[in-house]
């Protein structure tokens, strides 16, 4: 092939032997001192999203510690071949089994050079044509180790880092514009209904009158913040959601998945900060105890831990037939009385929101149960409102949309430029 640069292996440019991760189970996480369990579902091509929930190791194995600019190449299923660059050390972190760690010598090669180096289509060719497609796609540490990489001196490798960070943050850039859009339909929503945003009561201590129990011993339920949304919701139409929707029942039968991997939505899947989904195509060998829930288009989604957090999705027909965590209550009936966008839209306000925290149960990670859920009250005006709303939330997604793929066309521009200061033009 056309190179500018001599070829090295990757095996050549590590300061220790590339290894394998953890096969510890993964269990909640319940504070910053225990170690993120770093597996391949946690991260994409993009890295890890700001605000993702980790989950921690049973038991904890400090062989497989992470230090600054670790680089993991997953070694199995549908993403065999994606890579992680680690950065963030604020809190300790360890990685998993379906994983390889090479530590690169930072002397003959920068890190972040090697990690752009996997974002080329030449890397994407690689992998399709070393992966083992048998049973499921793999590639093992050896294989890793002959990959080879042009590699130019250390001043070249700054200048094309620099060059691939700024076009990365001018993605970044877009794509936290498109967020934005969604993030402020919030806002947005409670003054179309004519309703001020609950003001803030934080009080520690307070007292209620026996009458207005209403079943609930417990202080929490009864807090002061919870009641200024009651009281709001006072001034307005309303309905109990258990009263519009109903809730699918539809499961997956793994035993009867004839299938090499299934596509699935965990809670880290969905944006909080947004509400849109994606899914991760797992082995079915490797198919978590909750993944359970059939999904079809136009359900939605609802995170049942954590649930203020606003996990909250309307998936699209991309969706259909996906597997979602029994973490996620799967609203599929709604009522004619209310628009399904609208009730989207609704339900990740802060109004509905602190509604499904005041009736969560739990200490570090509150849950809500169906039961309770089905109690939360939804404002309903009338359906020219809704329409409004729903025509403004069309807009915000359809330019948010737009932003996106500028981003990505960006990117995409980049990661070709990058290939052909390394490789010339020419194809391989």
């Amino acid at each position: 092939m056309s190179v500018h640069y001599p070829l090295q292996k990757l095996g050549s440019l590590v300061i220790q032997e590339p290894a394998y991760g953890a096969t510890s189970r993964a269990i909640p996480r319940i504070n910053q001192n225990q170690p993120r369990y770093i597996r391949i579902t946690d991260f994409d091509d993009d890295g890890i999203e700001t605000g993702h929930e980790f989950l921690t190791a049973d038991p904890v194995d400090l062989d497989h510690k992470l230090i600054e600019y670790d680089l993991l190449f997953a070694r199995s299923g549908a993403t065999v071949g994606k890579t992680y660059l680690h950065e963030d050390t604020s809190e300790p972190a360890i990685f998993a089994g379906y994983c390889i760690r090479f530590r690169l010598n930072k002397y003959n090669v920068l890190p972040r050079f090697v990690y752009f180096f996997t974002k080329t289509d030449v890397y994407a060719r690689w992998i399709a044509a070393i992966q083992r497609p048998s049973g499921q796609p793999n590639i093992n540490k050896e294989e890793f180790k002959n990959l080879q990489i042009p590699v130019p001196p250390i001043a070249t490798q700054t200048e094309l880092v620099a060059a691939m960070d700024e076009a990365r943050s001018q993605r970044k850039q877009k794509l936290s514009q498109a967020d934005a859009l969604l993030s402020s339909l919030d806002s947005y929503l409670l003054n179309t209904l004519g309703l001020d945003r609950p003001a803030k009561d934080n009080r520690k201590v307070f007292s209620i009158q026996c009458s207005g129990i209403n079943g609930r011993f417990d202080p929490h339920f009864h807090a002061p913040s919870f009641k200024q949304v009651s009281r709001l919701l006072s001034t307005t139409i309303t309905a109990s959601l258990g009263s519009l929707v109903s809730f699918s029942k539809e499961t997956w039968k793994l035993e009867d998945d004839e299938s090499s991997t299934f596509r699935y939505i965990e809670i880290s899947n969905v944006k909080p900060e947004t509400g849109e989904a994606r899914w991760s195509e797992v082995p079915v060998k490797e198919a978590p105890s909750r993944a359970r829930m059939v999904v079809r288009t136009d359900d939605i989604i609802v995170s049942l831990t954590r649930p203020h957090h606003g996990s909250i999705a309307y998936l699209s027909a991309e969706f259909d037939g996906c597997i979602a965590s029994t973490g996620f209550a799967v609203i599929r009936y709604v009522s004619k009385l209310v628009d399904r966008d609208y009730l989207w839209c609704v339900l990740r306000s802060q109004i509905c929101l602190q509604q499904m925290l005041q009736r969560s149960s739990g200490g570090n990670y509150p849950a809500i149960i169906k039961s309770e859920l089905e109690n939360v009250i939804v404002p309903v005006p009338g359906m020219a409102v809704q329409k409004a709303v729903v025509t403004e939330v069309q807009n915000r997604r359809n330019e948010a949309r737009r932003l996106r793929s500028q981003a990505e066309a960006g990117w995409q521009e980049a990661k070709r430029w990058f290939e052909e200061q390394l490789l010339g033009s020419a194809p391989l």
